[in-house]
């Protein structure tokens, strides 16, 4: 069974912290596709990929190399949080179900409640209450409130003490679907404008399906930034989100100056997004180039002779 884990960990400005994690998560049957930190939201986003149960193992090491390394109290960032790990979600890749990273979540969690004695909060697919299946209701009054919040008769956690851990807070773990995470920077130190453009975005608030927006401080930019969440990219295109995030700045005289992707994207994002501006309608995966190449890869038998009838058949277009 083939799965993603796209960990958040709370630190983005201490190199070796960063990097300790990241070599706390390696190991045999897992690929590290990506480490990406920021300064200003104080977070980095480990991606990992491979087989689920060795996936699993490496996700589990990381939250234990984050909650011996950071201190939430001493923490200061733009983006929410409620743990030192803040955010564990399992992602199915291929053919593997839903109910497979479901379960995946559950051990993991019940390692990270028991072993390390942090209380965890299953979101998204592995919800055991309607209200968790959200994560940002999870992560309301972050760290800071968190305390006060787990005392309330629905704070329990799922797996864990009855209380924050001391340094590392809590965390969130769960399985949802590929989403992709886009920010766009604006021509405007104001955030009030930057409010109002991610509240006009934000689907919650009556913008695009499945978009999750918050502006965003970003001093070494020098300006404010809406940052988002494509939690279905099919129903929201990038260029959908992009251009209503254009519109509803211009109204304030404002500009996009520059955007970014969070991570690792699913191709059929970036397809969409050159099918739009492009106006290239019929592009497809099948014209990419690297894509043709992997598929006749994959065709070659292992004694490393291919059966020239079935590549000149399959092979790539040119």
């Amino acid at each position: 069974m083939l799965v993603e884990c796209v960990a958040n960990f709370s630190e983005g400005r201490r190199p070796d912290v960063v990097a300790a994690i990241v070599e706390a998560a390696r190991g045999p049957a897992v690929q590290v596709l990506d480490a990406s930190a920021d300064q200003d939201h104080h977070r980095f986003v480990l991606t990992l990929a491979g087989e689920g149960e060795a996936v699993a193992a490496s996700a589990f090491r990381a939250v234990a190399a984050a909650v011996a390394r950071i201190n939430l109290t001493q923490h200061r960032g733009t983006h929410p949080r409620i743990g030192a790990a803040d955010v564990v979600p399992f992602v199915p890749l291929g053919n593997t179900p839903m109910s497979y990273c479901v379960g995946l979540a559950e051990s993991v969690g019940e390692r990270i409640g028991s072993e390390l004695g942090v209380p965890v909060f299953l979101y998204g697919a592995a919800a055991r209450r309607p209200m968790r299946r959200d994560l940002a209701r999870v992560r309301r009054g972050e760290f800071e409130g968190l305390e006060a919040r787990m005392r309330e008769p629905s704070g329990a956690p799922d797996f864990g003490p009855r209380a924050p851990h001391p340094t590392a807070g809590a965390v969130a773990v769960g399985a949802r679907p590929a989403l992709v995470a886009f920010n766009a920077w604006l021509s405007t130190g104001d955030w009030a404008v930057a409010d109002a453009v991610a509240r006009a975005v934000r689907g919650s608030s009556g913008g695009l399906v499945g978009v999750k927006a918050l502006a965003m401080d970003t001093a070494t930019h020098g300006q404010m930034q809406v940052s988002m969440n494509l939690v279905d990219f099919r129903a929201t295109s990038l260029p959908a989100a992009l251009e209503l995030v254009r519109r509803e700045a211009a109204r304030f005289g404002v500009t996009v100056t520059e955007t970014e992707i969070v991570g690792m994207v699913p191709l059929a994002a970036l397809l969409a997004a050159a099918q739009y501006y492009l106006q290239a309608h019929h592009f497809s995966a099948g014209q990419v180039l690297e894509l043709g190449l992997l598929d006749w890869a994959r065709l070659q038998p292992a004694t490393g002779n291919p059966d020239t009838t079935e590549t000149a058949t399959r092979g790539p277009r040119g």
